[in-house]
């Protein structure tokens, strides 16, 4: 017996730190506007509004960087606490249309609304209805996608931002992902990418033709995820129980770092991209520091130590303590905290293995 064809929402707010700000500030609203830390603090923007994204300005960006591309850019600080307040209404929102809702974060959210009687069971109707819900009550607008799993849903509410909505429905699926550009996979990040051209691959299609045993030989466990996005293939369910042990980021370098002294001069920026997802996540404690380092040969080695704060000592410590292992070029670097929330457990938290190489932080 087939199981009925589920109906994936992924909502997510439009550059949401700036449209809380700009609702709040009217006088911002034409502006080019980003949310982050000053300059001379070695600050990195958290989001900016669409009028700073004109000049090519980003998520994850150095302030400093980003007022030299935007002189007339005004930057304020975050505030978290008027950002969950805005966060947790929305959630509201969204549990009167599904009792399966599962945050990613601050700014967004999947939600199963499979069979559900709202809206006629039209999951088009509910994701507009959402929307100009979060419009009226909440001062901001949102972007989604509806699909029948999570893949498709995420790159969908992409499609038509700001302030839009795709649907794909099962039918069309297939011809998506054969047309989608493997730079809008999921977990595809710029290096991924590359090495996915330097196949001959640009395009779902192409990846899809790709032999299984190619994919892992070149990407290890994250090819087999390829594989089956390729074929349409996610059967993750939208889990409102789950609990985030950890955040991490990491970066796969384009060339191999060297040296020791060379993977010290990557962990501030790994730093400072960090410290921005803890900022899109609410500021959650955490109880340990992690690093991890993946050598040229492909070995790898992950380090951890107990701690409540980021500091570049205690990572450059951890980084020393690593690169010992090795001795040797490194590929990937990647630096991540283990939240207080989590549960004692007798094996070591694999804490990177969700992230992707080339994968970028961001507000969208």
């Amino acid at each position: 017996m087939t199981a009925p064809q589920r109906k994936i929402i992924h909502v997510d707010c439009d550059a949401f730190y700036a449209a809380v700000e700009m609702r709040d500030h009217p006088e911002w609203r034409a502006l080019p506007l980003a949310i982050g830390g000053r300059p001379e603090t070695r600050g990195v923007v958290a989001t900016c509004n669409y009028a700073a994204r004109r000049f090519g300005i980003h998520s994850a960006m150095s302030s400093a960087r980003a007022l030299r591309l935007c002189p007339e850019l005004t930057i304020v600080p975050p505030d978290m606490a008027r950002y969950r307040e805005a966060s947790a209404r929305i959630l509201a929102i969204y549990h009167d249309y599904t009792a399966l809702v599962e945050p990613l974060s601050l700014d967004e959210a999947y939600l199963d609304v499979s069979g559900q009687p709202h809206c006629r069971g039209s999951a088009s109707l509910m994701a507009e209805a959402i929307r100009s819900r979060i419009r009226n009550e909440i001062g901001i607008t949102a972007s989604a996608g509806i699909a029948p799993n999570k893949f498709l849903a995420k790159v969908a509410s992409d499609w038509n931002k700001p302030d839009g909505q795709h649907l794909i429905r099962p039918q069309d699926a297939a011809a998506f992902i054969a047309a989608l550009q493997v730079k809008r996979f999921y977990g595809v990040g710029k290096v991924t990418a590359a090495r996915l051209m330097a196949l001959g691959v640009e395009d779902g299609a192409g990846l899809a033709t790709l032999e299984l045993s190619v994919l892992l030989r070149e990407f290890g466990r994250f090819g087999q995820r390829l594989h089956e996005l390729a074929l349409g293939i996610d059967a993750r369910p939208v889990n409102p129980e789950r609990v985030r042990k950890s955040l991490s980021v990491e970066e796969t370098f384009v060339r191999d770092l060297p040296d020791l002294a060379a993977c010290r001069r990557e962990l501030p920026a790994l730093l400072a991209r960090l410290s921005l997802r803890l900022s899109r996540a609410g500021a959650p404690a955490f109880r340990g520091l992690q690093l991890k380092i993946k050598f040229a040969d492909f070995s790898q080695t992950t380090i951890e130590q107990g701690a409540e704060e980021l500091t570049l000592a205690a990572f450059g410590q951890l980084l020393e303590t690593g690169y010992a292992r090795g001795l040797r070029p490194v590929r990937l670097l990647g630096v991540g905290v283990k939240l207080a929330a989590m549960e004692e457990s007798g094996r070591q938290m694999e804490l990177f293995e969700t992230a992707q190489p080339g994968t970028k932080p961001g507000s969208t």
